[in-house]
């Protein structure tokens, strides 16, 4: 299973998620991760009655299909019946595709990191609070 998430997330651009880094998320305890080979995944992490969504990725075959927003809501549903009442996450001003994601799925822009990424980019943070989604 790790190998469907190194090879996703390399070909999404996205690095540091290699088998061995994805082997040991997934042995974390407060790891919250949705896989749904071939067609994407959802990783993030619960710290108390948070959830922080570290990445979301859709396989480049699978997109503007909504598999985005059913990963999306997958890992609300699994930080939800773990405790979680709100999941917050970070994204690139310039990831035009997640910034209209995040926004139809209701999440809420609270902060902006300026030149937060390598290419300059700045990171737009986002929080949406869960409710009624445990059951």
């Amino acid at each position: 299973m790790t190998g469907f998430v190194e090879a996703l997330a390399k070909d999404a651009g996205v690095r540091g998620w290699t088998d061995d880094a994805v082997a040991a998320f997934l042995a974390d305890p407060s790891s919250v991760a949705v896989l749904e080979p071939p067609r994407g995944f959802a990783l993030g992490r619960l710290v108390l009655d948070e959830a922080e969504l570290d990445l979301v990725v859709v396989a480049a075959e699978h997109r503007r299909r909504g598999h985005g927003r059913a990963l999306l809501a997958a890992f609300e549903r699994a930080a939800s019946q773990r405790g979680a009442h709100v999941v917050h996450l970070e994204v690139s001003a310039q990831n035009s595709s997640a910034l209209a994601l995040y926004e139809a799925a209701g999440y809420e822009r609270v902060g902006r990191r300026p030149r937060y990424y390598e290419d300059g980019a700045d990171a737009l943070l986002f929080t949406k609070r869960l409710v009624g989604l445990a059951t």
